[in-house]
């Protein structure tokens, strides 16, 4: 059974078209803040909480960690390339064991505080240049896969829609949620626009919002060249340091709830 099948039959099942909502959040590092978590936690149903190697730091991930608690978020580990100059987003050459025990390393390190607050860590969820080329290199999507599992078979993990991570983590044994992004710009292939390109971020809310219900309802996003790429999301995810980013996931949540989308997050 493919993605597209597992989604249509927990659909059906549900009898309630739905969605999770998800934010990229705990990027604040020491006293540079990055976002503003408080006000956008309880907005979302799941939270990604950066490990440390991108962003963030121990005090952060705590603080972090507990705003989702109170929010009764789901929580994530959003564990990045160990790149803090560059945010995570520039694409760095390690080799696969390397990786593999980097990724254990944070996902540990956040699930570790989810534990201290009463929280189970439940899902994973790679950030900006591991993520995209998880999405299309399988060396780089197996070692993710590898360590999710060592951590915990429970976790489940989290990828572009159609992405090759998604193979790999069911093959792999693991449940895996397929994403989305209302707020980033599209290519014809279904991969997400390089940053270092214009218009690869989103501004405005009206239409993050618009693209938001056509992703669900229709399972299609327009890329760039305007043509329809089709896909299937079980999570869609604003970005918590994009400006504005507290407008934009209100505006999702009015247009979701309007168009009959109950928002709910996809890990219990």
């Amino acid at each position: 059974m493919d993605m597209a099948e597992i989604i249509a039959t927990r659909r059906t099942i549900d009898c309630v078209m739905q969605i999770d909502l998800n934010a990229d959040v705990g990027e604040s590092l020491g006293p540079w803040p990055m976002g503003d978590d408080a006000a956008l936690i309880p907005l979302v149903t799941s939270v990604n909480v950066a490990c440390g190697f991108h962003a963030g730091d121990p005090r952060t991930i705590e603080r972090t960690v507990g705003l989702a608690v109170a929010a009764g978020a789901s929580i994530g580990a959003h564990p990045g390339y160990p790149d803090l100059v560059g945010y995570g987003r520039r694409d760095l050459a390690m080799t696969p064991p390397d990786l593999e025990a980097a990724i254990v390393y944070q996902v540990g390190a956040v699930a570790a505080f989810a534990r201290a607050a009463g929280a189970e860590l439940r899902h994973v969820k790679p950030h900006g240049a591991l993520y995209n080329r998880a999405a299309v290199d399988p060396e780089t999507a197996a070692a993710i896969a590898r360590a999710v599992r060592r951590c915990s078979a429970d976790l489940v993990l989290v990828g572009l829609a159609g992405s090759e991570l998604l193979r790999t983590g069911l093959d792999g044994g693991l449940r895996v949620a397929a994403e989305a992004f209302p707020d980033r710009a599209y290519e014809r292939d279904g991969t997400l626009r390089s940053r270092s390109l214009p218009g690869a971020v989103l501004t405005d809310s009206a239409t993050i919002a618009e693209r938001a219900v056509r992703m669900v309802r229709d399972g299609a996003v327009m890329a760039v060249d305007g043509s329809a790429v089709s896909l299937r999301a079980d999570t869609l995810c604003l970005h918590g340091d994009t400006p504005g980013a507290v407008e934009h996931v209100r505006a999702v949540r009015a247009a979701l709830e309007a168009a009959g989308i109950a928002v709910r997050p996809v890990v219990r």
